[in-house]
């Protein structure tokens, strides 16, 4: 049965529609009304709320880190600069996808993952002989992304970060309004946002001081389908949904590499250490992908005119 999330007692009352799905074990709102439009618009005019917290989460520390990420990401990870964040997939020894996320740096040795399924088992798999320490902080974190035009005049009103200064892909550490914690613009909806990183006890906290601070600039909270259109619009991949993880692929054609997934620009094959997958996608590289997602730009004018045709 799943469980509520940090922001649980917040969100509940407002799901008017009733329709809850199961991510990950946690409580998600499919869509606080009956239909999403207002959600949708919420990301797209003025700014929108979604507990994320369900994303699996993984602290990375100690001496080999950065040795240790590089090794099992199809990105050279030790490349990464302090307060940054990178999009990444990690793949099996044939190059197979599976996994995507991100990987942020919150300290010299102290680096963040975050997955769609659970990674802890793969993560600990590889650790050796690496001097690293692996902790799943998903339970621990609460997190929460805010998305939309008017997200960054929001933050302005409750955290200590020169918002003018967070560049995307930007992650650092964050007051808001004495909640210590981190903020990265970071998020998947394709426009301008954030997500908001704070322990699960201040989640209550957090949730009514944005809100408040949301409402004269059009805050909203937002469900899983409302971002869901978001995401296709943007190009961003799912995982069940665009591809499945080779580990749980029933047949070798459910399994996907980088390349044909449109991830090839995260792929770093040359000047680094080996790492889990090269050899595969190396040769991949030199001959070429079997097949590939393309983008579409759909003329609605276009398919009506079709459809009066006939």
């Amino acid at each position: 049965m799943p469980i509520p999330t940090p922001f649980h007692e917040r969100i509940q009352p407002l799901c008017t529609s009733y329709r809850w799905k199961d991510w990950a074990g946690y409580h998600a709102v499919a869509s606080f009304d009956i239909c999403h439009e207002r959600e949708y618009n919420a990301f797209r005019q003025a700014a929108g709320v979604i507990d994320v917290t369900p994303l699996f989460k993984y602290d990375v520390t100690g001496p080999d880190a950065a040795a240790f990420l590089s090794r099992i990401m199809v990105r050279n990870v030790a490349k990464l600069r302090g307060g940054r964040v990178v999009y990444l997939c990690w793949c099996d020894d044939e190059g197979k996808v599976i996994d995507d996320g991100t990987c942020m740096r919150l300290g010299e040795h102290h680096y963040r993952v975050s997955a769609a399924a659970p990674t802890y088992y793969w993560l600990m798999r590889h650790s050796p002989p690496y001097k690293v320490d692996i902790e799943d902080t998903t339970g621990r974190l609460g997190t929460l992304a805010i998305q939309g035009p008017t997200s960054r005049e929001i933050l302005r009103q409750i955290t200590d970060v020169d918002m003018d200064a967070m560049r995307f892909f930007d992650v650092t550490p964050a007051k808001f309004d004495g909640i210590a914690g981190h903020l990265s613009r970071t998020g998947y909806t394709g426009d301008l946002g954030y997500e908001l990183w704070v322990d699960s006890k201040d989640g209550i906290q957090l949730w009514d001081m944005l809100m408040a601070a949301g409402n004269p600039y059009g805050i909203h909270p937002a469900g899983l389908d409302a971002l869901d259109i978001c995401r296709v619009e943007a190009g961003f991949i799912m995982q069940d949904v665009d591809y499945f993880c080779s580990l749980d692929a029933l047949i070798e054609s459910q399994k996907s590499t980088p390349y044909e997934l449109g991830l090839g620009w995260a792929v770093h094959l040359k000047d680094r250490e080996p790492f889990i997958g090269q050899a595969a996608l190396q040769a991949e590289k030199a001959k070429g992908s079997d097949w590939a997602f393309v983008g579409l730009e759909i003329s609605w004018e276009g398919i009506e005119a079709r459809y009066g045709s006939y």
